[in-house]
């Protein structure tokens, strides 16, 4: 498959000083924990409470170290309102919200591509034990273990 000429143009053009950055920038938006906070988010303001049960799976310190990367890269603002206790909600700046379409787009893309990927996963998987069984020494030598 060939790549589109966006994505050779786009590449060709880029600064060698810009590739750590825009590296830093994807690797952040490409974060499992950090495109589920994004998708909440886009409803609506968020308490840490409520974001911690409505993903399921993330951790309060996960959670914490993404609401912190995201609200540093100023996609997400956090407010602390005085009151007693003090009550802290989470929202998307405005450049958060322009991410929330193409992070929507991945997200549809992946739903829609489910059985796919499951499917490509599972012959791979039988691939890799039929060349295991046939010749263990070829399959360490390719760098996996038993």
């Amino acid at each position: 498959m060939r790549p589109s000429k966006v994505g050779v143009t786009v590449a060709r053009h880029l600064p060698s000083e810009e590739c750590p950055k825009i590296s830093q920038v994807l690797a952040r938006v490409g974060e499992k924990w950090s495109v589920l906070i994004i998708i909440m988010l886009a409803q609506k303001p968020h308490r840490f409470s409520e974001l911690k049960r409505a993903i399921g799976g993330i951790s309060q310190r996960m959670l914490t170290l993404s609401l912190r990367g995201l609200e540093r890269d100023g996609l997400v603002k956090r407010t602390v309102f005085p009151v007693v206790p003090p009550r802290v909600e989470y929202e998307l700046t405005p450049l958060g919200r322009s991410l929330h379409a193409p992070v929507s787009a991945l997200g549809e893309w992946a739903r829609s591509h489910l059985a796919e990927i499951d499917a490509a996963r599972e012959a791979f998987d039988r691939k890799e034990a039929f060349e295991a069984e046939k010749a263990p020494n070829l399959h360490e030598r390719r760098g996996f273990s038993h």
